[in-house]
């Protein structure tokens, strides 16, 4: 029995992951709770583990491919159909040829043997890929068992209903899949033809071939898809949807677009051929009539325009469409003409497509506004400096100026809880527990470790809890809980040596702050200059959630807790 390994839940707020690697080859033995695949989350990359004892069977999403939450990537080969590929083997050959060479007499005269050739044929067809039963098959044995009517439903994994979505092969980023079936621009419903010959789910409100219950595009759409279709003119009902339940993801939207542009851009900057006998004669034809309200008919039908009004076609030519800009979560577009000789494409790689898709969708989400101020870090300074000996000699651990400023934003937070919070469509949802998102570049990557309960840690807590996560973190050791629930996130770039940076908001989080480095320069204090360890505070913010107001005041606190740090206090 073949058992079907769906993507997982990654994450409270993870919709698709991408296979990063696979770890497992068809044929191979594995083992319950064995990895099997890498799949890379918007910031880490999870290892995905076999849910029974068996044998691996066939890989459904390859490499690189985004699959959504609940869809199949593999299949797991259980009990006697572990060994079923064994010993269908040696009977593959000989059902492609004639059934003559193993007792011409009997099998040629018996209609039994022949039966039992069919039903060999039939189970060596199983136990292999459904891409070419036909020709396996001898003549004779075709016509009493006709596979075709069998075949209709273009499913090329028979895994039952929720199987029906991978048959688009839209989401594997394939880049000829697109141009393959322009839609023309203008077309009613282009998304929803295509998924009714394709079998989606969302091709139509009646049950699907498989019984599965299909939607037209009227389920849930997030408000990073409202966005998307109102910025592209696109009516969600012309968008056939991949997400669950035919629910309508960016992704879909984006490679609709995409569509919609490249035949807009095949139909060339000429005129349609219809709208030129209507600008040239001066009595429109019926059928162009009819295309027109009565209103616009009736100016089309105008034996010459006004001398007011310069003379236009009935349907303005398209503009040359712009070059598609790189988006995330869709393929690479042409090389365009600015590329020369000797230019070289790097190819992405799972995790970095995962986090320019999180980065994009924050800039299309949240309306980012940005605030700084220049904190005197000289209590800080001397603290730290008095104290790191002693902390390093007892936990092992340097003392740096992040728990310091972690445990004053924490302290912000507790009085200005807009900060700790979500948005929503229903309104504001205030977070009880601060979870504090610690930023940490890795060589090639970025990821956001979240301190759970930050609230209740001291400095000395804080700076042992960061670090554990940090080191972790850059050994690609993190759990998956360990990654996500974060509610507000702090982004140490002083470390790379940064004096004023502007991050991206992590969503759905409503701000990030950012610490600078820490330097020496001219300060007027009391109208005389003295030289201060001055350290920038940059802030991000969800306009939508907090104004400039808010954020001014949220930062005068971090300030405030920092510049008046009391040098008497205890880290230990």
């Amino acid at each position: 029995m073949a058992l079907t390994v769906s993507m997982p839940q990654l994450g409270e707020s993870v919709t698709e992951g991408t296979i990063a690697r696979w770890l497992k080859k068809p044929g191979e033995p594995v083992a319950r709770y064995e990895s099997i695949a890498e799949v890379a989350s918007d910031k880490v990359n999870a290892e995905i583990p076999a849910p029974a004892d068996g044998t691996f069977g066939e890989i459904i999403a390859p490499e690189g491919s985004v699959i959504s939450v609940g869809q199949p990537i593999c299949t797991i080969e259980q009990g006697a159909a572990a060994t079923a590929p064994a010993a269908a083997a040696p009977m593959a050959p000989t059902a492609s040829e004639p059934a003559a060479p193993a007792s011409p007499g009997p099998q040629a005269g018996s209609p039994e043997p022949a039966a039992a050739a069919v039903s060999a044929a039939q189970a060596s067809v199983a136990s292999q890929p459904a891409a070419a039963p036909q020709p396996t098959q001898p003549a004779p044995a075709a016509q009493p068992t006709q596979p075709a009517p069998t075949a209709q439903p273009v499913q090329p994994f028979p895994l039952g209903a929720p199987t029906a979505q991978p048959a688009q092969p839209a989401p594997f980023g394939s880049p000829t899949a697109q141009p393959a079936q322009p839609a023309p621009f203008g077309s009613p419903a282009p998304g929803l033809a295509a998924a009714a010959q394709e079998g989606s789910p969302v091709a139509s409100a009646a049950p699907g071939a498989n019984g599965a219950v299909v939607l037209t595009g009227h389920g849930h759409v997030t408000p990073a898809v409202r966005m998307l279709l109102r910025e592209h003119g696109v009516d969600v009902g012309e968008v056939a949807g991949s997400g669950i339940g035919g629910r309508v993801t960016k992704k879909d939207v984006l490679e609709y677009v995409q569509r919609r542009d490249a035949a807009a851009r095949a139909a060339g900057p000429g005129p349609a051929p219809a709208a030129a006998p209507a600008a040239a004669s001066p009595v429109p034809a019926p059928a162009t009539t009819g295309a027109f309200p009565a209103g616009a008919a009736a100016f089309a039908a105008a034996p010459s325009p006004s001398a007011n009004f310069p003379a236009q076609p009935a349907a303005a030519p398209p503009a040359p469409a712009p070059a598609p800009v790189p988006v995330a979560g869709t393929a690479f577009p042409a090389q365009s003409e600015a590329a020369e000789e000797g230019d070289q494409l790097l190819p992405m790689t799972s995790v970095r497509r995962a986090i320019a898709d999180h980065m994009v969708r924050s800039r299309q989400t949240s309306p980012h506004a940005w605030l700084m101020v220049e904190v005197d870090m000289s209590r800080v300074v001397r603290l730290r400096e008095r104290s790191r000996a002693a902390f390093k000699e007892r936990y092992g651990i340097s003392l740096t100026y992040l728990p310091f400023v972690a445990r004053a934003v924490v302290e912000a937070l507790q009085r200005r809880p807009t900060f700790n919070a979500q948005w929503s469509d229903a309104g504001l949802v205030l977070k009880h527990d601060i979870h504090l998102g610690i930023a940490v570049a890795l060589e090639e990557n970025l990821v956001v470790p979240v301190l759970r309960n930050a609230d209740r840690l001291s400095i000395s807590g804080l700076a042992q809890a960061m670090t554990d996560l940090g080191n972790r973190a850059r050994a690609n050791r993190l759990k998956l809980d360990e990654i996500q629930g974060g509610t507000f996130t702090l982004n140490n770039t002083g470390a790379l040596g940064a004096v004023m940076t502007q991050a991206i908001i992590n969503q759905p989080q409503a701000a990030i702050l950012t610490m600078d480095a820490v330097v020496k320069r001219p300060v007027v204090i009391d109208d005389m200059i003295a030289i201060r360890p001055i350290m920038n505070l940059g802030m991000s913010f969800d306009h939508r959630i907090n104004d400039g107001l808010q954020a001014a005041r949220f930062l005068q606190d971090v300030k405030g807790q920092l510049e008046g740090l009391d040098e008497s206090a205890t880290l230990l």
